[in-house]
């Protein structure tokens, strides 16, 4: 927190998801401690004014946050509000997650024009938008058919394509929908079967600088062990398998009392080939779960396409 103001600033983008995500944290703060003031402080990242390229081609979903982490570097702000599963495997030195919050729905929504009601009413050579290639390799692996149009900006820029007819349906994720309670957008959930969600995709994190012991102890009322515990685990199996937020793999992990259970996948962007696996493990060694699951992937195959697709 400031000593100057006696307030505490969170750094913020200005899509009207990430402004409901860190008005969410700031409400939970001021509940959690009643006399601390809390200020949003609104900023334009890189990944939100490059909307015409892909982001693997512009430097990867890192771009939503770089200038967040510059405003904490500064001391502009405290903190910075970032749905997880944006933020790079590695957190740069001098920064740390000092809370996350319990996760949200996980999972992939599709969303249709009207009478369409899941993936296999979609006609013959629909047009689906997403920019994400884990989701264009999973999709493919079952609808090879489709045609996957590139789509990117907020959630009402995706909607409004939809909704002109410039595509047949779009795939977005559950957790945003229901934040901005747009829930009836909803044409189905994508079962994970089908569709394994984007590392630590639900969950928001709150980072805050290393040496802020004070910030980081005001967080600690917002932690939330179990999500801190499958977090751990996916982003770790990402770190291993040396993966960027763009490349084509998908973790989930869940909870059962002191049992952990991830599954993890790797793909093709074509969805020619989906290499997935599972492991289990105590979830006080969440991180440990994810690096044997990713050390398994590894020994058949998913580091030489990941690195060909890294050089691709």
């Amino acid at each position: 927190m400031s000593a100057a103001s006696g307030t505490l600033k969170i750094a913020t983008r200005k899509s009207a998801l990430a402004l409901w995500q860190a008005e969410h944290v700031a409400s939970l703060l001021r509940k959690a401690h009643p006399g601390v003031a809390v200020e949003l402080v609104p900023l334009t990242t890189q990944g939100d004014r490059i909307l015409d390229r892909s982001l693997a081609v512009i430097g990867g979903k890192g771009l939503f946050i770089k200038e967040l982490e510059i405003a904490l570097e500064e001391r502009r702000a405290d903190i910075a509000v970032h749905s997880m599963k944006d933020v790079p495997a590695e957190i740069p030195p001098g920064f740390r997650i000092g809370a996350v919050l319990k996760r949200t729905d996980p999972f992939d929504a599709l969303v249709a024009r009207a009478g369409i009601g899941n993936l296999d009413e979609l006609p013959r050579g629909a047009r689906v938008g997403t920019s994400s290639l884990r989701r264009q390799a999973q999709l493919y692996a079952v609808r090879p058919d489709l045609k996957i149009e590139p789509l990117r900006g907020n959630v009402d820029t995706r909607l409004k394509k939809l909704d002109d007819g410039a595509v047949d349906a779009i795939l977005l994720a559950c957790a945003g929908l229901l934040r901005l309670g747009l829930e009836s957008r909803i044409t189905v959930r994508l079962d994970p079967s089908k569709c394994l969600p984007a590392v630590s995709q639900g969950i928001i994190g709150i980072e805050c600088r290393g040496d802020d012991a004070s910030t980081a102890k005001m967080l600690a009322a917002l932690e939330d062990a179990p999500t801190r515990a499958v977090m751990d685990a996916e982003r770790s199996f990402a770190r291993t398998l040396g993966a960027s937020c763009t490349s084509p793999i998908a973790a989930y992990a869940e909870l059962e009392g002191a049992q952990l259970s991830l599954e993890g996948l790797v793909a093709e962007p074509d969805g020619s080939r989906l290499m997935r696996a599972s492991q289990s493990g105590a979830a006080e060694h969440a991180a440990e779960v994810g690096r044997q699951l990713a050390a398994r992937l590894l020994a058949t195959g998913a580091g030489a396409l990941l690195e060909h697709l890294s050089n691709g």
